[in-house]
């Protein structure tokens, strides 16, 4: 029996509609047929596309508001119609009158196609939102007889389910820990969950709805990944360094209902929602949500607003019917790309890539059951690298945190024996330059794991981390990927041999993520892999189940990101003999001087070793003879002054000649509002300045 067929029409114009219907499988003779509509009559009062209907044992047919079926006869125009009662027609189009003559209902077989074409014409007070989902509809296979998929043996896959047995399992263990006073057990947190779901729905959110989410790091944020799933909504957990342009423009583009935010940042939401009001956009309702820690000493503004977070709360039921996914692949988040190559773009995950990818976490970050994480990166980056929901499927305990520093860190690693935490490069410089009050509290009582994705700092800063009892573990990935897709162990240049079988199958983890079916080094045009030879450079791709749906109301953009069976990272690299992957450099940024292609990666990976240098970018500049060459941004340490010639000497004794630098510029890189260093920035910079020299 079929299993997960997905009915959704999309009204393209007045009149009409394009309807279109998946499924795991083909269709097989005799049993079903799904969208051979091609004209619907209404002749009065609106009705409802509303299931898929099954009709004596041999086929399904979508029924109108759930009305009998009879058998189709052929009517005056020629046409073989279904009717229903007396109020609505449905009549099979002429490019299936054939089949149905031939064979009369044995012919209702048509073959399962990926698109149909329907049109509804209409009177009266017009079409309604014709949007469908069907699910767990039974269909005998082809190939074996007696399999039957029903709901006791198929549910659809949503991280909800984490949270429901952590309650029962790990009841009275500690799920979250947060400031002086904060304790909650899994129970603790699973009945609040419950009740903010209920809350929502007795707001009038309903399945589908988007909720946005602005805040840190604190325990409403983590119930909320869970709550507003429980109400069948899709939670976005927005950048808390967004300014409030760009607030209103997300919240326009998400149309969001209702937005939970922090004390903190209720000054920026409030600038958002009047940009929104002066456009003529209704505003999403306002929830606050206040600090928990009474021992805080954090200044607690108060707010007008409709609700706050304790209050909803209470209006909570605790016997709440959690709501969840009628199929799998609904959207459970929405997440926004850093904006780093552009303008930021929604990213729309589904339940069942939320699911598998959390479990996936499991394996990449090599985690046991209870771990104890600390919360170093943010919820709202691929909603914690789905970390969010992998700790409740361990029953672990999150230390939730406002604020991240150096102290912290240690203190929080010292206090709760944390076991993991993950975040950007530029916490591996925070412990390495971490006081000596902080770090002097090294060795820790367990082993502390430590996940960073993007470019390594220096090998210096790697060792000194190391060196603090901390296991480096450098990560590759991106929003569309869920957050890391592969993962490895950092190794020093002196120890990166294979030494073992163990030691390579480990290493190579990284690339053969357990669920992700393929990464591969492919060239963009022919789709062909390159050589294994670590030096043909090709794009970087993915395909599997913990990718994402798309690009929120951008079809095209998500068409061509996923065209040919393959997610199209943008990124640049290579493939070595031992099929180890190496990152090169995003498309964008790679300079190509003389014909020979130049990573930017690997030239600031050089220019961060050096003593004096805090931080660096390389771009493009253009040159009349070798059409580019590498032109360096580079801010310099406190407290210390170097010259450009020092720089480009220091280049020099590690690089080739095409590599160096030939121009440095001192002062602030250009960041965005996630602390992105914006390259197109400092191409224009470059650009607009063609006789650019060392300053």
């Amino acid at each position: 029996m079929m299993v997960g067929a997905r009915i959704l029409i999309e009204t393209k114009a007045e009149g009409s509609c394009t309807l279109q219907a998946r499924s795991h499988t083909d269709l097989t003779p005799s049993k079903m047929i799904v969208g051979v509509v091609t004209r619907f009559k209404r002749k009065k009062g609106p009705q409802l596309w509303s299931s898929l209907f099954k009709v004596k044992d041999a086929f399904s047919f979508m029924v109108i508001d759930r009305a009998s079926f009879t058998f189709p006869t052929l009517n005056k125009n020629g046409r073989y119609c279904v009717p229903f009662n007396t109020n609505s027609t449905l009549e099979v189009g002429k490019e299936f009158q054939k089949r149905f003559k031939e064979s009369a209902l044995a012919a209702l077989t048509w073959p399962f196609k990926s698109q149909y074409t329907a049109r509804m014409i209409h009177r009266g007070r017009g079409i309604i939102k014709c949007v469908n989902y069907v699910q767990n509809i039974p269909r005998e296979t082809s190939e074996m007889e007696g399999i039957y998929h029903c709901p006791a043996n198929y549910v659809p896959l949503s991280p909800i389910s984490f949270l429901e047995r952590a309650a029962t399992v790990y009841g009275d263990k500690v799920s979250i820990v947060y400031g002086s006073n904060v304790r909650f057990s899994w129970k603790d947190t699973f009945d609040r969950c419950v009740k903010v779901a209920s809350a929502l729905v007795q707001l009038k959110i309903c399945p589908g709805d988007i909720v946005v989410a602005l805040a840190p790091n604190v325990p409403a944020l983590f119930e909320l990944h869970f709550g507003v799933p429980m109400a069948g909504a899709v939670i976005s957990a927005l950048n808390t360094r967004l300014d409030a342009s760009t607030l209103a423009l997300a919240l326009e583009q998400l149309e969001a209902k209702l937005i939970f935010v922090d004390y903190q940042f209720t000054d920026a939401v409030l600038k958002a929602l009047d940009l929104l009001s002066q456009k003529k956009v209704n505003p999403p309702h306002l929830v606050v949500i206040p600090e928990c820690d009474k021992s805080s000493s954090m200044d607690h503004k108060h707010i007008a607003s409709d609700l706050d977070y304790n209050c909803l709360l209470e209006m909570g039921r605790d016997d709440f019917r959690i709501i969840r996914p009628n199929n799998e692949c609904d959207p459970i988040s929405v997440n926004y790309t850093s904006g780093s190559t552009g303008k930021p773009k929604g990213v729309v995950y589904s339940h069942r890539a939320a699911y598998l990818n959390s479990l996936a976490e499991i394996f990449r970050f090599d985690m046991r059951q209870m771990p104890v994480f600390l919360w170093t990166v943010d919820m709202f980056r691929c909603n914690g690298w789905c970390l969010t929901w992998a700790m409740a499927a361990l029953g672990g305990t999150n230390i939730c945190l406002r604020n991240v520093s150096a102290e912290i860190i240690f203190d929080a690693v010292s206090l709760h024996k944390v076991t993991h935490f993950c975040g950007p490069p530029a916490i591996l410089n925070t412990i390495a330059n971490a006081p000596a009050r902080a770090s002097s509290q090294s060795p820790f009582p367990c082993s502390v794991n430590v996940v960073v994705a993007g470019s390594l700092p220096s090998s210096e800063i790697l060792t000194k981390v190391e060196g603090l009892g901390f296991n480096v573990y450098h990560g590759y990935g991106m929003t569309e990927a869920l957050g890391p897709a592969t993962i490895r162990p950092w190794k020093p240049e002196s120890d990166s041999t294979f030494e073992t079988e163990q030691e390579e199958i480990r290493r190579r983890e990284g690339l053969h993520n357990l669920l992700l079916e393929g990464v591969d080094v492919k060239d963009p045009k022919t789709m062909e892999s390159v050589p294994n030879d670590g030096k043909t450079i090709g794009e970087v791709m993915f395909r599997g189940n913990i990718l994402m749906s798309g690009y929120l109301k951008s079809t095209e953009i998500t068409q061509e990101t996923l065209k040919g069976g393959w997610f199209h990272t943008g990124d640049l690299g290579v493939r070595h003999p031992n099929g180890y992957l190496q990152m090169k450099d995003r498309a964008k940024d790679i300079i190509i001087s003389g014909g020979e292609a130049i990573s930017t990666l690997e030239v600031e990976a050089v220019l961060l070793g050096h003593p004096k240098v805090s931080e660096a970018a390389v771009v493009g500049q253009p040159d009349a003879l070798l059409s580019e060459v590498p032109c360096a941004f580079v801010k310099l340490k406190e407290g210390f002054g170097a010259s450009a010639e020092e720089i480009i000497q220091f280049c020099g004794d590690q690089l080739p000649d095409l590599m160096i630098p030939r121009t440095i510029v001192f002062g602030e890189l250009p960041v965005n509002f996630s602390g992105k260093v914006q390259k197109f920035a400092m191409r224009e910079t470059v650009s607009a300045n063609t006789s650019l020299a060392n300053c």
